[in-house]
């Protein structure tokens, strides 16, 4: 008879890898959710066949003492709208829609850009402002 104790095998269950497979999901779902952002609506837009940008025919400048420039010329303001309007019927005569570009400077009165912007779209201009 045998009367010995057998010894009993304890089932265990290798988890030094596991440590490595978790890091590796983690960092993985990390970069998958930073590239799937939900709240981005998607939207075609329109792919351009030239180049788009508006030509520079009338250049008008207003610098950070609210001095008004048209070209390099110093203006007063009480003959800009006429000087606007005489500048912009001068270039319809070769261009459909001419275009008046401002330049203003960050502290120039935003009145001033404003006033300047409808006198161009009244005279038949495209308008196009720079505010640096």
């Amino acid at each position: 008879m045998n009367i010995r104790k057998r010894k009993k095998s304890h089932t265990e269950v290798h988890t030094g890898a596991l440590n490595d497979i978790l890091f590796i999901l983690l960092l993985f779902f990390l970069i998958v959710s930073t590239l799937a952002n939900p709240n981005v609506v998607k939207v075609n837009n329109p792919k351009g066949q030239k180049d788009t940008k508006a030509k520079q025919n009338i250049v008008i400048s207003i610098d950070k003492d609210q001095k008004v420039y048209m070209g390099q010329t110093e203006v007063p303001r009480e003959m800009l709208d006429s000087l606007l309007k005489m500048e912009v019927t001068k270039y319809t005569t070769n261009i459909d829609t001419p275009s008046v570009v401002i330049n203003a400077d960050s502290i120039a009165f935003y009145g001033e850009v404003f006033r300047i912007m409808r006198v161009a779209k009244k005279s038949g201009a495209k308008v196009v402002a720079n505010v640096q």
